[in-house]
């Protein structure tokens, strides 16, 4: 299989038997006909974008796409000036509603094409139907920090997937991905270190409370 340009300990964790059995079972589950929608959860910095693209890529363009919750930020212009922008990232920061509704629409698949908002780490912001999903994609990647959240808007989410898989990054590994990506869009490492153990610490400790909750936990670095 091709894999995208991710980290050689990434894709070495990827050729895994743990990870091969899982994607082979996720296969096996196509023969109903049947679109799935799987859910990958994870801590901010666990590596989710990257597990997913491996995931897709892997099951081939014709199979799978990733459409990320992350989409689903409420813009900067609804949280600046308000005590939301000091928890950007935080469960209170997303559309839980906007999001339920295009996962109800993609688990119907009765449209032929479904939009569906990115996020653009370069601009800080979503932007609004900048993914296509046509209706003859079996298998839908979806995600995000809060798939698992024990709050009932979440868990109307979490009702629309078949299964969520959380992924397992060591702590430390986790930190210094966090970062290191706040540094590259922009921050000093001052703020970057203190956005990594505060807001994104704070978001981390509500997640992996809901661990327990998975379908699969997913070994990754």
């Amino acid at each position: 299989m091709t894999l995208p340009n991710v980290e050689p300990q990434s894709l070495l964790a990827f050729e895994s038997a743990e990870i091969q059995q899982a994607v082979g079972q996720l296969r096996s589950r196509l023969t109903s006909g049947q679109r799935l929608l799987l859910g990958v959860a994870g801590s901010p910095g666990s590596g989710k974008s990257t597990f997913s693209a491996c995931l897709a890529d892997a099951l081939g363009p014709d199979t799978a796409l990733v459409v990320p919750m992350d989409g689903f930020h409420l813009g900067n212009a609804i949280i600046d000036g308000t005590p939301l922008r000091l928890r950007k990232g935080a469960p209170d920061t997303f559309d839980v509603g906007g999001y339920l509704s295009l996962l109800q629409r993609l688990a119907r698949r009765d449209e032929d094409v479904v939009y569906a908002p990115d996020f653009r780490r370069t601009i800080d912001e979503p932007v609004a139907a900048s993914l296509a999903i046509p209706a003859a994609i079996p298998i839908i990647i979806t995600e995000g920090n809060y798939l698992l959240n024990d709050d009932p808007r979440w868990q109307q989410v979490r009702a629309q997937l078949d299964e969520v898989w959380f992924i397992d990054t060591p702590h430390e590994l986790r930190l210094a991905r966090l970062v290191g990506r706040h540094m590259l869009y922009g921050m000093d490492r001052a703020a970057a270190e203190a956005w990594a153990n505060g807001p994104d610490a704070a978001n981390a400790r509500l997640i992996e409370a809901t661990r327990p909750s998975a379908d699969r936990i997913i070994p990754w670095r």
